[in-house]
């Protein structure tokens, strides 16, 4: 069944309607075709869900009539924010999509010393247009009841100084010359219920070694995924895998 995001605005649980505005008319009209009488799902981008059917339909709306709501237990106990180095050509958009699929609260894109990528303002909120594009979609088809964000670009140190004030309870950069498992395992059996977890993935290139340091300083442990060299569209996929399987099955 079809999902669509709304705002809290767009819902009046008074009247049991709900009012599709902007893109998502067309989408429903022309792309799916729907028809008056047809069912859909709807999420408020947090923790509600509502079954719908369609009411009524014009250019500008489509109205729905609200059949029942519930809150639904689809996403992790913790929120999870990958913040990944700037990947060359379209990478960012493939790990945006995987990274919703898993279950990541909100993407990062980093400017970090050995990022081959480098964004002017004007092309950052392009970029960043298509990547939350690309973001909501996932997010429909994977079924999830929040919406993940893709923030502004930060270079490192805004990162690691945007994790120290929202109190990120841990902290993990997944580091090739970071030896044995054991210390990974560790690492994933503090998190408990309900805190942030940040992730940091390096560039092609991976981190500089001031950079490593500096995270250290900021209380980023590094981890191991293993005796492989991974790209980095790849560690950041194999690291929030690793999260949902530690979070959802106690691995």
């Amino acid at each position: 069944m079809q999902r669509f995001f709304v705002e809290p605005s767009q819902i009046d649980e008074g009247a049991h309607q709900i009012h599709i505005t902007g893109s998502d008319v067309k989408h429903i009209v022309n792309v799916l075709r729907m028809k008056t009488g047809e069912e859909l799902w709807i999420s408020d981008g947090d923790k509600k869900e509502y079954h719908c059917t369609i009411e009524a339909i014009d250019a500008e709306e489509v109205c729905l009539h609200i059949l029942y709501s519930q809150e639904p237990d689809y996403e992790l106990p913790n929120k999870i924010y990958l913040f990944q180095g700037l990947p060359k050509a379209d990478k960012m958009e493939l790990i945006i999509q995987k990274a919703v699929e898993l279950g990541a609260a909100g993407i990062v894109p980093v400017s970090t010393k050995n990022a081959v990528v480098k964004l002017d303002a004007k092309k950052e909120e392009a970029k960043r247009k298509r990547w939350q594009a690309i973001a909501e979609s996932a997010a429909k088809q994977s079924g999830r009841s929040l919406m993940p964000q893709v923030m502004g670009l930060m270079t490192l140190g805004q990162a690691f100084d945007y994790i120290e004030k929202e109190q990120f309870a841990l902290r993990l950069i997944p580091y090739e010359h970071e030896d044995g498992m054991e210390g990974s395992r560790q690492e994933l059996s503090r998190v408990a219920p309900g805190q942030d977890i940040a992730v940091f993935i390096g560039p092609e290139g991976g981190f500089d070694e001031a950079e490593i340091s500096l995270a250290l300083k900021k209380g980023v442990r590094p981890v191991s995924l293993g005796k492989r060299i991974l790209r980095t569209e790849t560690a950041g996929l194999a690291m929030l895998s690793v999260l949902m399987m530690r979070l959802e099955g106690g691995l």
